[in-house]
């Protein structure tokens, strides 16, 4: 058993199990996931969000697979009787991508849907994940990300009903600049230029009365920061209203929502933001207002 504050993982994901009173946590597990050539992805299980057993290793690239770095954000959900992992791939040879791969087990092991990212083959993106519409019509949201356009924004597209590809043209959901609290950094193509902003990890959870809820992380003047936008006509094409203040503030971001076996919801994410010092933080929330809350900062909504 390892504990938690032992564990090293960024973004992750928590998939409960109630037949089995267990939650598994997916995650990016790799040591060092920016610059060396990536493993692959690995779950954990738990009873108790505590003691976690594992590593079980959930997904190595097979031979020819297209994917040799950046191995990230997995995440893993249940649809139409199989498991679906979302992730994101680099090579030097294609940029970065969300990858759909798929098993008939939890853990696995994982299998590419299609030997290619589902996310536009031009574009730089990143943090895929799925969301089923009120018609059943299945969609993924996922980051077009700011090293390549500057103001990084947060898209959906329409899939197929195999998810292997994608059937529509990506729609803008909303730009990581109409988050006031999202701060300008400098562009990454060396013109000193300080006008970009970061969407990372965009996570939705439909509320009771209908409303679409998002997480997504960028980066404030202090640093990493998860904040949430809400579409209150519950559809995913919005329109989207951003929150004021940070769900999470303090050095911490891509995260989630899960209902806990107590019917408590929790929020899970990394903090720090810092390798190897990524560790799992989880808090209960509340929703006041079509806004989650953390329980220690009923208080702080705007």
């Amino acid at each position: 058993m390892i504990l938690r504050e032992h564990l090293q993982i960024r973004d992750p994901f928590i998939f409960p199990m109630p037949s089995e009173s267990r939650y598994y946590l997916f995650g990016t597990t790799d040591t060092n996931p920016w610059n060396e050539r990536g493993n692959g992805f690995e779950a954990y299980i738990t009873e108790d969000l505590i003691h976690f057993d594992g590593p079980h290793s959930v997904f190595s690239p097979p031979s020819g697979f297209w994917g040799t770095h950046d191995y990230w954000a997995p995440e893993v959900h249940r649809y139409r009787g199989m498991y679906y992992m979302f992730a994101s791939f680099k090579s030097t040879q294609r940029r970065r991508g969300t990858q759909i791969l798929s098993s008939a087990s939890i853990l696995g092991p994982y299998a590419p849907l299609e030997n290619q990212a589902v996310t536009p083959f031009e574009w730089e993106c990143l943090d895929g994940t799925l969301f089923v519409d009120r018609a059943e019509h299945p969609w993924i949201v996922f980051c077009h990300e700011w090293v390549q356009i500057h103001d990084g924004t947060v898209c959906a597209m329409r899939l197929s009903e195999d998810l292997k590809q994608a059937i529509s043209a990506p729609l803008v959901l909303f730009h990581a600049s109409d988050a006031c609290w999202s701060s300008a950094i400098q562009r990454r193509d060396g013109s000193g230029v300080c006008d970009a902003h970061v969407t990372d990890g965009p996570f939705l959870q439909r509320l009771h009365d209908g409303t679409l809820i998002m997480l997504w992380s960028s980066i404030t003047d202090y640093g990493y920061a998860m904040g949430q936008a809400h579409a209150p006509n519950g559809r995913i094409e919005g329109p989207w209203i951003q929150n004021k203040v940070p769900l999470i503030t303090e050095d911490g971001g891509h995260g989630m929502i899960f209902t806990d076996f107590s019917g408590h919801l929790n929020v899970v994410y990394h903090t720090p933001n810092t390798t190897p010092h990524e560790r799992l933080a989880c808090s209960k929330v509340s929703i006041r207002a079509r806004w989650f809350v953390k329980e220690a900062d009923k208080g702080h909504i705007s």
